[in-house]
């Protein structure tokens, strides 16, 4: 068991306990966090946006790893107290503006009549994701077809499911780092939670930004003395310019990395469809590769 294993490093959990954060007095303030959702043990929130003093370039990845089985986000209109699971998310750092964001990313579900007597689910059905940051919702919506108009979609969050979202998300008990093969190998045969986060740079911006995300495949060779993540999707975080609004950078992709210094995306991109060299059809899909240098780091949940 994962416990036997000597020397394991355990980083204790986060307090769940929930802060009422004062805004910066001025734009002048030099060091502060930005977040569209405070972390929240079950009460309600004052807002959908906190800010906090942090020192800039922080955010290493030593932060606990959230207890992905019990991390939602629950919304408070009337209409539709809808609670999502959180699947992943991702920290912005930019240390020129001395901020740091963070984005949860919710699990898929399909495009649905909602509380209707009978025929729940759209004809023309789509699937459909949200991610949350700075008080606004992106939302991607997959139809069967291409549809640019409809993909992505940025609202405030009160325009959605109203602004006093409760997001529940806890620090795993015990966190502890797998940093050599043998304790990646003994933790997958274990059957414990396993939790990664990838950290990626751009050296023209100076942005920093690390995805954590539950390890839904982890792949084994004990011949090769090798592991393998992939999983997915995550909010994947364009890096190479400043975008407004920030959550706009965001993409969904899966990654997969074998090493702990870099890392591949596969990012979901319009695709064209070709029968023979004509294309019939274009559909988004994830078809878009590309390789960065990362810092990855994998946790147990035990």
């Amino acid at each position: 068991m994962i416990n036997s294993i000597p020397h394991l490093k355990a980083v204790p959990p986060r307090s769940e306990t929930p802060r009422d954060l004062p805004a910066p007095a001025s734009p002048s303030r030099r060091t502060f966090i930005r977040s569209g959702l405070l972390a929240s043990s079950g009460l309600a929130l004052a807002g959908v946006s906190a800010k906090e003093a942090v020192t800039a370039g922080g955010g290493d990845g030593t932060e606990p790893c959230l207890d992905y089985g019990r991390s939602f986000l629950c919304n408070t209109a009337e209409f539709n107290s809808v609670r999502m699971w959180i699947e992943s998310r991702t920290i912005i750092i930019d240390p020129q503006r001395r901020t740091r964001t963070v984005y949860h990313q919710g699990a898929s579900c399909k495009s649905e009549h909602t509380f209707a007597a009978k025929d729940l689910f759209h004809r023309d059905n789509y699937d459909f994701l949200p991610v949350f940051g700075e008080g606004k919702v992106l939302v991607f919506r997959r139809h069967h077809n291409r549809r640019a108009d409809r993909y992505r979609s940025i609202k405030r969050m009160d325009e959605m499911w109203g602004d006093r979202p409760v997001l529940h998300t806890p620090a795993a008990a015990r966190c502890t780092e797998l940093d050599t093969w043998e304790k990646i190998s003994e933790a997958t045969a274990a059957g414990v939670p396993i939790v990664t986060t990838t950290e990626i740079r751009d050296p023209a911006t100076g942005l920093i930004a690390i995805i954590e995300c539950p390890c839904k495949t982890m792949n084994i060779s004990r011949p090769r003395r090798m592991y393998q993540v992939d999983t997915g999707p995550v909010a994947f975080p364009d890096l190479s310019r400043r975008h407004e609004p920030e959550i706009a950078c965001l993409s969904l992709a899966f990654l997969a990395f074998n090493a702990p210094q870099f890392a591949d995306f596969v990012i979901e991109a319009p695709t064209p469809i070709l029968e023979g060299d004509r294309e019939v059809a274009t559909v988004h899909h994830y078809s878009r590769i590309i390789s960065l240098p990362a810092s990855n780091r994998i946790f147990a949940l035990a």
